[in-house]
């Protein structure tokens, strides 16, 4: 009888006790906070000339949720033109700028409140500057895309002087020589 008084013991003992080790885990250290939702957001960047995808531009993404500022992430697109994030919150506001060499840079902001998201970029030459002096008419630039050096007016050539003899030189004779 004993045996069995000492099994019941230990049994009624061992589930009296497993309920306080599981509260006591819970209720030391940090509550969980689940992470909040996040968007799936594709950016296809393609030139405004002929729709044709442009590989290899930096698409950057600053995203900002109630008025506080999340960092900044930077992906490159594809061959297609195409690139995909996961990470932007739901709810929040992102602002997209794209990089590409050749043209102008984009940006600009979405909100970005749904699962999904499909943004479609046009990426267009450099244009002109605007001026208060002179007509604005949205002419495309005079100078080519990317760096380029600055215009040098070319030095001109110093005259060559040759030096006048004060003396007049003798003529030449026409004599045959004998």
């Amino acid at each position: 009888m004993s045996a069995r008084r000492n099994m019941l013991l230990s049994t009624l003992l061992l589930t009296s006790l497993v309920p306080l080790t599981l509260a006591q885990d819970y209720s030391r250290g940090r509550k969980y906070k689940p992470p909040p939702d996040t968007s799936h957001i594709e950016v296809e960047v393609l030139r405004a000339s002929n729709g044709k995808p442009i590989s290899n531009a930096a698409v950057i993404f600053n995203p900002e949720k109630d008025g506080k500022d999340e960092g900044n992430l930077e992906v490159k697109t594809g061959p297609d033109g195409k690139t995909t994030i996961d990470v932007i919150p739901t709810g929040s506001k992102v602002r997209v700028q794209v990089i590409a060499d050749g043209y102008s840079t984009f940006a600009e902001d979405y909100m970005v409140d749904a699962d999904k998201k499909e943004i479609q970029i046009k990426m267009v030459r450099p244009r002109a500057q605007v001026s208060t002096y002179q007509d604005n008419s949205g002419k495309a630039s005079e100078r080519k895309p990317g760096v380029q050096e600055p215009i040098r007016p070319k030095p001109t050539p110093a005259p060559t002087t040759t030096p006048v003899p004060d003396t007049p030189a003798p003529a030449p004779s026409t004599k045959p020589n004998a």
